[in-house]
């Protein structure tokens, strides 16, 4: 099973994060802001990190350009808010190697996650 990583500072989210994933995959660490995700990642070497791009502290581009430039071959799927193109393009040029818009529904996660991370 694959070890995921869910960093994002809404409990709500991760808790649906979960859900979504918890069948599949197993979940080896969720955290709330980008500081978090950075020491989770070095500790529990997961094959893929779910990180919110909007979070306190240091936010999910910040900390994907971190893990990405000390673990190139790190997985990291962007969780973006509809009207953040922006911040998308941003976190591309981080390294982000897939993305999901909130809302999300299961299909659109586990397409993601299969693009990323081929079963």
């Amino acid at each position: 099973m694959p070890e995921v990583l869910i960093a994002d500072d809404s409990e709500f989210m991760r808790n649906l994060l979960r859900e979504i994933l918890e069948e599949d995959h197993q979940i080896v660490g969720e955290v709330e802001n980008g500081v978090e995700a950075v020491e989770a990642y070095k500790d529990k070497d997961p094959d893929l990190v779910m990180m919110d791009i909007v979070m306190p502290i240091r936010d999910g581009i910040e900390a994907t350009d971190e893990i990405k430039t000390e673990s190139p071959d790190a997985n990291v799927i962007m969780c973006t808010s509809v009207g953040q193109e922006e911040k998308m393009k941003e976190a591309v040029k981080a390294g982000a190697d897939g993305y999901i818009t909130k809302p999300f529904q299961k299909p659109s996660v586990m397409e993601a996650i299969e693009d990323v991370v081929p079963s």
